[in-house]
């Protein structure tokens, strides 16, 4: 997989193109190629997990772990004036690399990012509830 994946290919050999940050035995922070934002980061898991239903659970600390120290530093360091943390599966949602990452984007008022919330919302209270319903019973029987 590391030929096909650039950030495997990152993971593998510590591309000094995308400036590292932080490293441990489970994850890679590093800034992308074209950041939105100064500082804006992205943080891997170095197992190759296309998204989000592809991460262990075992994964799934060590990520938030490192999330939470770099959102830290970048505080300390740049001291923004907000935070996005985003993470995105599948085309629909915007995700360009098949590999899970997160991004942690710096925000400061008036920079270069759009609003990335809508305004009002499309879903009634009947759509909400059949929703909420179907997600329940999945989780109530996964138990």
């Amino acid at each position: 997989m590391t030929g096909l994946c650039p950030f495997c290919t990152i993971i593998a050999s510590g591309d000094p193109g995308a400036r590292e940050i932080y490293r441990d035995d489970h994850t890679v922070a590093f800034f992308p190629r074209e950041p939105a934002t100064h500082g804006h980061t992205l943080i891997v898991p170095t197992r190759h997990v296309p998204d989000i239903w592809g991460l262990l659970e075992s994964e799934l600390m060590p990520l938030a772990q490192t999330t939470l120290k770099v959102a830290r530093a970048l505080r300390a360091a740049l001291k923004p004036e907000g935070l996005n943390i985003v993470q995105s599966n599948g085309r629909a949602a915007t995700q360009t690399v098949d590999h899970l990452h997160i991004h942690l984007v710096p925000r400061r008022h008036n920079d270069r990012m759009p609003r990335i919330w809508p305004a009002g919302t499309e879903e009634t209270g009947r759509t909400q509830d059949r929703a909420a319903a179907a997600i329940a019973a999945i989780l109530l029987s996964a138990d």
